[in-house]
């Protein structure tokens, strides 16, 4: 999957010219945390929430020391002024935003979003804005992946899937876990070393195709001490299987 399948293709946009009140007006009334800002058609900056947190209306503006005012760079409290008091976009807008191609792939987008902290990125094709990806657009595509309805499966099918997801995952105990498969029902016992590793095979087993429910009865063995860790059985009804009452 690609920025193209995802991105929203009809991107509200501002010009630098905008006035600031335009500007928070369209991204409240659309539900939007960012514009693109074009000059004719290029793509020349991003306003954001961000960029219009310390603002003098606010009260919520820097403030320097006398120190820092008088050795300080002037520029930077000359542009720091500039964003705070300014009344157009080309005051305020972050210049030359992060860009990405149609063509990048899903995982290198989503790794972009998180290590650079943004939440929205323009997509860019020859120099022209073809398109914006959000995380809220990433979202809609998980939901999109995400079962939707309950096959019926052979618990012995269901059983040979499970070990082959197990057998690939480099956490899971597969020498100290066991499991059993009846009439969809998948019932784990034996120990694991972490509280993760059970959460994670009853993800596992849930996400499974045909499971409906996981019975998890594991124990939790403390790796230093070797002592057992009283927990609680857990019970999970699995996402892609209707609600049942008890069984």
């Amino acid at each position: 999957m690609y920025a193209a399948d995802i991105m929203s293709r009809q991107v509200i946009t501002v010009t630098p010219a905008t006035t600031l009140k335009e500007a928070v007006t369209l991204m409240l009334e659309h539900g939007i945390s960012g514009l693109p800002v074009l000059n004719r058609q290029d793509l020349v900056g991003i306003v954001t929430e961000g960029d219009l947190l310390r603002r003098g209306e606010l009260a919520t503006e820097r403030h320097h020391s006398r120190l820092a005012q008088l050795f300080g760079s002037h520029e930077q409290q000359a542009q720091e002024y500039a964003r705070a008091h300014g009344q157009h976009v080309a005051e305020v807008m972050t210049l030359d935003p992060i860009c990405v191609r149609p063509d990048i792939p899903l995982q290198e987008l989503v790794t972009l979003l998180e290590t650079r902290r943004i939440r929205r990125v323009p997509v860019v094709s020859q120099g022209r804005l073809v398109g914006i990806v959000s995380r809220a657009d990433v979202l809609r595509a998980m939901l999109g992946m995400l079962p939707r309805s309950f096959r019926p499966r052979d618990d012995a099918e269901i059983a040979r899937d499970l070990q082959r997801q197990i057998d690939r995952q480099p956490w899971a105990p597969q020498a100290a876990i066991q499991f059993a498969v009846r009439d969809g029902i998948v019932e784990f016992t034996g120990t694991v070393l972490h509280e993760a590793e059970r959460t994670a095979l009853r993800v596992l087993a849930a996400n499974t195709a045909g499971v409906r429910r996981v019975a998890d009865n594991m124990f939790w063995v403390d790796p230093i001490m070797g002592a057992v860790i009283d927990v609680a059985p857990v019970v999970v009804d699995s996402t892609t299987a209707p609600v049942r009452g008890n069984e």
